[in-house]
């Protein structure tokens, strides 16, 4: 197993006025994390209210914004990902009775170009609240381990994840895992556990080490909190509904039936007071009306192995999936589970489409886009529009990380966009988006080797040693878990994971059998997408745009731009194309872009002609550019240009190009010599005429190379008088 280079924890230097800062060190990477908490919560306060935000300073890595403004701006998707790592592990620490507000910011002061700031920074937030007195549970890390070459690495750099086939970052206390999320090209359930175990021992030494430095810093004990009062009473109330709750619960109805059953027993409840209580009173009342709801359905689960909506505990919902079903987009699916549903869409687009991906470290291009849109609709509910939320960021990149693992390489000329809009929802639409993706991408033409499906787990255990594993789950049980993961992959292997674990004690036997139910949910919902669509089309649909491929002579990647672009611009003017010219090596490779054929068989043609060598016995079709008393000049290729004597137009004899040619014409022609002084290029149109009967071969006359550019009607007499034959001046 590899090893990354050492880390350093500092306090009491920066910051000091927050409740907790800690700076973490690696290499030439340094983050700041601070933690303030509010001393009491605020009046009515029913949540714990936390916020994290991790931003990264371009000043950091020495670089100016590209914004307009030339500051840093709202957190950017990578920083908005990295806060999601950061909260997921936090959250559980606190107590559930916490209601105080808190805030945690990390931010990257000082960056590396081969240390990967978001494995440490949550290492930086649990440091800042060890050194401070916010009261938390337990003492967390997070790190990431990669395998390169079959070897496992903690926190690999930058270079080597680059090479790695597996990227997982994980969090834990001392004795359990809590959060883990990442990607892999196809890795077994087997080889994931393994991950785990190597995390989980990297992880305690860097919880040791902020032990250390909480003593060093002589931080005294956690700081006392108001805790919220308990009415027994109107719990015993809530309590006694138990039995109603239960049977609503094991009616096995429908969402919307089932939702409306327990408001009713809710307002029954709240009824129940009387018209004389207190408005603070009615609202304890129906939280606690919520805590025995969550109670029952959990032991209902456990002790009668029955679902909300009456399935098996590893039961998938039922499937349905289409594809091609809109007519303009260039690939479409739509995928339904039970009630969750993803319209999912396609565009392919030319380099000119990617994605600039900025931070602080670097300004990458992406050829590969998704986006997830989750509209309030798809849950019956009535909201403003916003702009995509941490959550819609989150779901997204996890479908984009996992079918990222079987989409073309760089080779692949498009750019693809992959767009997930949820239309319903009850229960893990990001894995419906990796399901739609999927579908959607073959039915593009987008040459994916196999499918990729995804499926979202809950794990619920009891003090007694009771557990049960749910494969599918619905919205109603994605909070009652202690432990819900999602698990991507094809048949093959696992692509993707998020996890988050809430329980104490999970043995890795019971997350391996976790993983295997998972594995067998996963394929069989990829049994049902082969049987709709088994493998990419071949093509591209007929309006989706055409995409050839050259590959040029490094020398000629000049001709084809022109002097200031002009010859490119003009070539994409005249063919309605998009041309892609980049510098790979000793050539240049071309990617041109139509979504009309006629114009991109033009534009390789004419590129074709730009690059190609005229070779002497090759035919060509020529444009006439100019006529001159003894001949035309034609150009025969893009670029190349030849005079056409007017003793090689017709086997006739000719006395003047009037009305024999004229700009714009077309003719045929053949290349029958080319001047190796010169370099210049002998046509001839009357070779390939038939030969007059009768006609005798008459033995070529030798040039003047220095009166070949006259014009014939300038020349006096010359002894033979007017009537005399001009030599013929052919040009090269």
């Amino acid at each position: 197993m590899g090893s990354s280079p050492s880390i350093s924890l500092e306090t009491g230097r920066l910051a000091r006025q927050a409740d907790g800062s800690v700076t973490v060190t690696q290499g030439n990477c340094v983050l700041l994390a601070t933690v303030v908490a509010a001393k009491e919560p605020r009046e009515g306060q029913e949540f714990f209210p936390l916020s994290v935000d991790y931003m990264e300073k371009f000043a950091s890595a020495g670089r100016i914004p590209g914004s307009f403004f030339k500051r840093e701006g709202r957190l950017n998707d990578s920083e908005v990902l990295i806060s999601r790592l950061i909260d997921r592990a936090l959250r559980p620490l606190f107590p559930e009775d916490y209601f105080c507000e808190v805030q945690v910011i990390v931010t990257l002061i000082s960056s590396d170009p081969e240390i990967m700031p978001d494995a440490l920074a949550c290492l930086a937030a649990s440091a800042a609240l060890a050194v401070s007195d916010v009261p938390i549970k337990e003492i967390i890390s997070e790190v990431r381990v990669g395998r390169v070459e079959g070897a496992f690495i903690v926190n690999p750099t930058r270079s080597q994840i680059a090479q790695s086939d597996m990227n997982f970052i994980i969090a834990a206390t001392e004795k359990n895992l809590m959060m883990v999320e990442g990607e892999s090209k196809e890795c077994s359930e087997e080889d994931l556990v393994k991950v785990l175990e190597i995390a989980h021992d990297a992880i305690r030494r860097q919880i040791s080490a902020q032990q250390e430095l909480r003593e060093k810093a002589g931080v005294q004990g956690k700081r006392d909190y108001t805790k919220p009062t308990v009415n027994e009473e109107l719990l015993a109330k809530a309590k006694a509904y138990s039995q109603k709750v239960y049977e609503v619960s094991r009616s096995a109805s429908a969402k919307s039936d089932r939702s409306a059953a327990y408001d009713t027993l809710k307002q029954e409840l709240v009824a129940s007071l009387g018209v004389e209580a207190s408005d603070a009173d009615k609202k304890l009342l129906k939280k606690y009306f919520e805590d025995v709801k969550w109670e029952v359905v959990r032991d209902m689960i456990l002790d009668d192995r029955f679902r909300l909506d009456g399935r098996q505990l590893d039961q998938i919902r039922p499937l349905d999936m289409e594809v091609d079903i809109l007519p303009s987009p260039h690939g479409a699916a739509l995928f339904t589970r039970g009630e969750t549903q993803s319209l999912t869409t396609v565009t392919l687009g030319t380099p000119l489409d990617e994605l600039l991906v900025e931070t602080a470290q670097a300004s990458e291009y992406s050829k590969f886009i998704l986006h997830y849109n989750f509209p309030p609709f798809s849950t019956g509910e009535v909201k403003f529009l916003r702009g995509p939320g941490r959550r819609e960021v989150g779901h997204g990149a996890l479908a984009q990380r996992s079918l990222k693992q079987l989409m073309p390489g760089n080779e692949y000329p498009y750019t693809v966009r992959v767009v997930s809009d949820i239309l319903e929802s009850n229960g893990s639409s990001s894995m419906a988006t990796v399901c739609a993706g999927s579908l959607a991408l073959m039915d593009a033409g987008v040459p994916m080797p196999k499918h990729v499906s995804g499926i979202a787990m809950g794990l619920i255990t009891r003090g007694d040693g009771k557990y049960a594993i749910l494969s599918d789950i619905l919205g109603d049980e994605d909070h009652l878990g202690d432990m819900d993961f999602k698990v991507t992959g094809t048949r093959d292997g696992i692509c993707g994971v998020q996890m988050d674990i809430k329980v104490d004690g999970l043995s890795m036997n019971t997350m391996r059998e976790a993983l295997e139910q998972a594995r067998r949910g996963r394929l069989h919902i990829l049994d049902h997408m082969y049987a709709c669509i088994d493998k990419h089309r071949e093509e591209v649909k007929a309006h989706a745009p055409r995409m050839e491929k050259l590959f040029i002579d490094k020398e000629f990647i000049g001709a084809v731009i022109g002097t200031g672009g002009k010859v490119i611009q003009e070539i994409q003017r005249e063919t309605g194309t998009t041309i892609n010219l980049e510098e790979v090596g000793n050539f240049g490779e071309v990617s041109i872009f139509s979504k009309d054929k006629d114009g991109l068989v033009k534009a390789v043609d004419w590129i074709k002609g730009i690059v190609s060598v005229p070779e002497v016995g090759e035919e060509y079709e020529a444009k006439v550019k100019s006529i001159m008393p003894y001949g035309a000049f034609v150009e025969f290729l893009p670029g190349k240009q030849g005079l056409l004597h007017i003793s090689e137009v017709s086997w006739k004899r000719l006395e003047t190009m009037d009305g024999v040619l004229a700009e714009g014409d077309t003719v045929k022609v053949k290349l029958i010599g080319l001047d190796p002084k010169t370099g210049k290029f002998k046509l001839s149109r009357k070779v390939l005429m038939p030969k007059p009967e009768g006609m005798p071969d008459r033995p070529p006359r030798e040039r003047d190379e220095n009166r070949e550019n006259r014009d014939f009607r300038d020349r006096g007499p010359r002894g033979g008088g007017r009537d005399r034959e001009p030599r013929n001046n052919q040009n090269d």
